[in-house]
């Protein structure tokens, strides 16, 4: 017997922790399913489901489609080398819901040599925060420099925390080159439609009438 169900695209979000990945996703969820896209969440914690307890109070999306994976070990061994917890929760929430057109992969808190497996992700954003510092892009970690696109994060705090987001895009566009960066602000919702263009444009193959296009 054939099995006839249909593959959601996946998208990985990666990052340290505290850069801000949950509150990408809370951002995202809810643009993308006023476009009428079937979305769930798969989150990533070491010995816990902190993350998918935190967007199942936020209420927008229905319990069952957001799964929890404790992965028990280093982060980068569920999302790259061993990705197998992450890829039977994919399924199963495909067969759960056949309708699905995306699902997010949110990685455990990592750090810059943290990158996805593309047997497991279609695409992966990698998010990093402002407030680790503007010398963050020249440390050219895996992460973000392999990824699809980069969030830089938390870019209303620069002032506050010592960091020059005029140092960061220099070294950021220097560094990505052609490479596509959005800097957000998810408390606001500051450049979080270009995030929404890329998924639309690069996964979904769709072009989005709100969202503006990424850098």
């Amino acid at each position: 017997m054939t099995d006839d169900i249909q593959s959601a695209a996946r998208v990985g979000i990666g990052g340290p922790v505290g850069s801000g990945k949950t509150a990408l996703l809370e951002g995202l969820v809810p643009r993308l399913m006023q476009q009428g896209i079937e979305v769930a969440v798969v989150t990533n914690d070491l010995l816990t489901q902190e993350d998918a307890d935190r967007l199942r109070r936020k209420g927008f999306l229905p319990s069952e489609r957001i799964v929890g994976v404790e992965t028990g070990s280093c982060p980068h061994t569920a999302i790259r080398e061993d990705p197998t917890m992450n890829l039977l929760a994919v399924q199963d929430l495909e067969r759960l819901i056949p309708q699905l057109d995306l699902v997010f992969i949110e990685s455990g808190g990592d750090n810059l040599a943290s990158t996805f497996s593309y047997d497991l992700v279609d695409t992966y954003i990698f998010v990093i925060d402002v407030g680790a510092g503007d010398d963050i892009p020249r440390k050219n970690g895996p992460g973000f420099m392999q990824a699809d696109l980069v969030v830089i994060n938390k870019v209303d705090i620069a002032p506050y925390v010592g960091a020059d987001l005029a140092v960061i895009r220099r070294e950021v566009a220097a560094r990505r080159r052609e490479k596509p960066v959005a800097y957000t602000n998810c408390k606001t919702g500051e450049g979080l439609d270009q995030v929404v263009y890329f998924i639309s444009e690069t996964v979904l193959f769709q072009t989005s009438q709100t969202a503006v296009k990424v850098i």
